[in-house]
C-alpha cells in the first residue's frame, strides 16, 4: 500500500453509544491536507482520539506509513512516530516569551540551561525559521499571553511543527479568529505542507474556511453518525445528496452550514 494513513472498521463506543462506526478512511502518501467536515456528534474528535491513543477502539486497525499499529500504543509513542495533535483551544504558557515557549516544545529537559547559553545556533535557526513561517518572528520576545487569539493559535502550530510532525492533526484551527486572521491561517496551510513534509489533517465548522483550503485541490471527507457519509472535492461533497439531506435537507450546503 502507498498510504500515509489506514483506518479499518473503527469502531469506538462510550456507554452503549457508538461514537464511530466501522470507519473506513485511507490517507495517501502524496496528500498534503485532507478536511473533515460533519455537525456536532458525527465523530470528528473522536476519530482524533483514536489516532492519538486517547481513547481505546472497540474493533478496527489503524496503520500509519503502511507498517506502525497505532491502536495499543500510547500517546507519547505515537507522537515519536510523527503523530501530533493539536486541539481547539490554543495551549501555550501565557507567562513564557514566544521564544521561551518555542524551546519548551521542543523537549530539552534542561529549559533554564538552554535558556541561559541560548541554544545551538542550529536550533536557534530552526526556531526563527518556524516563528518567521507563521508570522510571529518580531513577536518572540513578547509574554504569550499578550498575543491575539489567532496569534496564540499560530505560535502553539509553530511549537508543534518544531517537533517535526510527519502528520499533524488539527482540531478547528480558526476557531474565534477574525476574518483576517483566517485568511492568513490559510496561507499558513500552504506554507506548512509546501516547506516541509508534514502532511495536515484538519476538523473545521467554517465552511469558508474549508472552501478557500479544498479550492486548492485537497480532499474533504464528511463524517456523520461516526462512519464516513462522502468523500471528494468540495463541489463533489456539497453536491452530494446524502450531505445535503444529512445537513440541511435542502439546497447545498452553504457557507453558514453546521459542517
Amino acid at each position: 500500500m502507498d498510504t500515509l494513513l489506514y483506518v479499518e472498521g473503527l469502531s469506538v463506543s462510550f456507554d452503549g453509544f457508538l461514537a464511530l462506526r466501522t470507519l473506513n478512511l485511507i490517507l495517501e502518501r502524496q496528500e498534503r491536507i485532507r478536511l473533515l467536515i460533519g455537525p456536532n456528534g458525527a465523530g470528528k474528535t473522536t476519530l482524533f482520539d483514536a489516532l492519538t491513543g486517547q481513547v481505546k477502539p472497540d474493533h478496527g486497525r489503524v496503520l500509519f506509513k503502511d507498517h506502525v499499529d497505532l491502536l495499543g500504543l500510547s500517546e507519547h509513542v505515537i507522537a515519536n512516530h510523527g503523530v501530533i495533535r493539536k486541539f481547539q483551544t490554543p495551549s501555550v504558557f501565557p507567562d513564557h516569551t514566544v521564544f521561551e515557549n518555542m524551546v519548551l516544545s521542543s523537549g530539552r529537559k534542561r529549559f533554564l540551561a538552554t535558556l541561559a547559553a541560548r541554544a545551538a545556533s542550529r536550533e536557534l535557526d530552526g526556531i526563527a525559521r518556524v516563528l518567521e513561517q507563521v508570522g510571529l518572528l518580531q513577536h518572540a520576545h513578547a509574554r504569550a499571553g499578550t498575543l491575539s487569539h489567532g496569534q496564540k493559535q499560530w505560535l502553539e502550530i509553530a511549537m508543534l511543527l518544531l517537533q517535526e510532525p510527519t502528520l499533524l492533526l488539527l482540531d478547528e484551527p480558526v476557531a474565534g479568529m477574525t476574518r483576517a486572521e483566517k485568511e492568513k491561517t490559510v496561507a499558513l496551510m500552504e506554507s506548512i505542507v509546501q516547506r516541509s513534509t508534514c502532511t495536515i489533517m484538519l476538523i473545521e465548522h467554517d465552511m469558508q474556511f474549508v472552501r478557500q483550503i479544498a479550492g486548492r485541490g485537497h480532499r474533504v471527507t464528511v463524517l456523520h453518525e461516526g462512519s464516513v457519509l462522502s468523500e471528494g472535492s468540495i463541489d463533489r461533497v456539497q453536491s452530494d445528496e446524502r450531505v445535503i439531506e444529512a445537513y440541511l435537507g435542502r439546497g447545498t450546503v452553504s457557507a453558514e452550514a453546521p459542517c
